[in-house]
């Protein structure tokens, strides 16, 4: 059993139990006519699918594992931070409402890049921040980026987050998928992930949809 710890305004500590049940699969890679896609790690994926859901060209946000080798992880299997994947989100979207670039700084606007192996209240491998690419372009985009932002001493410390070939994306098992919409009183929810959403909605500059 993984245990996410929640650290609200009032620094009590809360745990959230989740327990993995049922399969996961790996999808498709390949989108359907008109749709691109992209994968990122941020920590929590129930926090980054919220995030990007947000975001106006983005028809569909999964959450899943990529980045790892161990074939069919579960929830369970990936939070003891041995199987190398990390918790990740698949975004579908429309390339001509939304560029792949502008999903990138969607990513570094939306969580602490300088933190290793955690992003808030949570730690562990499985918790890393990386930013997967599908070919060349996309690879030189995530460094031009990480570049500006380092040269603009956004960061007070260093941008730690991996840059990784995408290779395959595991579905998460069911109950995770749209966690913070179909759970908005969840005490994690209420103490990381909400917060967390509202922090990114005063900064990004960005096209959110109007009912986010």
């Amino acid at each position: 059993m993984k245990t996410k710890i929640a650290f609200c305004s009032l620094l009590f500590v809360l745990l959230t139990s989740c327990n993995s049940n049922g399969q996961t699969k790996k999808l498709s890679l390949q989108p359907k006519p008109g749709q691109a896609i992209a994968v990122f790690a941020e920590g929590c994926f129930w926090c980054s699918e919220h995030v990007f859901e947000s975001v106006v060209g983005v028809t569909e946000v999964v959450s899943g594992y990529s980045g790892g080798k161990t074939k069919n992880p579960t929830y369970k299997m990936v939070g003891t931070n041995t199987t190398g994947y990390a918790e990740s989100v698949l975004v579908y979207y429309d390339p001509k409402k939304v560029s792949y670039s502008e999903l990138v700084t969607v990513f570094f606007a939306s969580h602490d890049p300088t933190t290793l192996n955690r992003q808030g209240p949570d730690s562990g491998s499985s918790y890393r921040s990386i930013a997967f690419y599908r070919n060349a372009e996309e690879e030189k985009i995530i460094k031009e980026k990480i570049k500006s932002l380092t040269k603009n001493n956004v960061f007070p410390d260093g941008i730690v987050t991996e840059i990784k070939p995408l290779s395959e994306f595991y579905i998460a098992e069911d109950y995770h998928q749209d966690y913070v919409k179909k759970n908005p009183n969840d005490r994690y929810v209420e103490g990381v992930s909400l917060p967390r959403y509202e922090l990114f909605k005063k900064t990004y500059k960005g096209k959110l949809k109007s009912n986010s």
